[in-house]
């Protein structure tokens, strides 16, 4: 089984590696993630600075990351927002999913409502927070996969 995944992941890099080579754009990457979206009782939203991605440096997003091999999204949200912001996370519900193509790679996004949390979140890996009105989120600068998720608030 292993061997196939290996042929698999051979021949994506030499797809990839002839894409660039001829100068076309092409995906490299694919990325399955989580994000919370933490709602504290005035009904706002907490928003992270995005830190060590130059392409995103500086823009906000719903805190979250990777999953991990074998790990659930549901598990993965909790292990990330214990990792960034410190928190455990007591009360969430899946929201909405969304994929996101950028230039160099693919997202596909699990949103999780998150209710209730025990800790106060803070910027463990040194990102900037923000508690935001979901109605002033459009004047924030977002990640660009984030933006969508926008409207969907305010239709709760």
């Amino acid at each position: 089984m292993w061997f196939r995944q290996e042929i698999q992941a051979v021949s994506w890099t030499l797809v990839v590696a002839r894409a660039i080579k001829n100068g076309t754009n092409a995906i490299t990457e694919r990325i399955h993630v989580v994000a919370g979206i933490l709602r504290d009782v005035d009904d706002r939203v907490l928003i992270a600075e995005r830190l060590g991605d130059p392409a995103f440096a500086g823009l906000w997003e719903f805190p979250g990351g990777k999953i991990d091999a074998g790990e659930t999204s549901r598990d993965a949200l909790k292990r990330e927002l214990q990792e960034e912001l410190g928190v455990e996370i007591l009360t969430f519900a899946h929201f909405q999913s969304l994929k996101h193509d950028y230039p160099d790679r693919q997202v596909l996004i699990d949103f999780f409502l998150v209710s209730h949390w025990s800790g106060q979140p803070s910027g463990l890996q040194g990102q900037g927070l923000r508690w935001t009105a979901i109605d002033q989120l459009e004047e924030k600068v977002l990640l660009p996969a984030d933006a969508p998720i926008v409207r969907s608030l305010r239709s709760l």
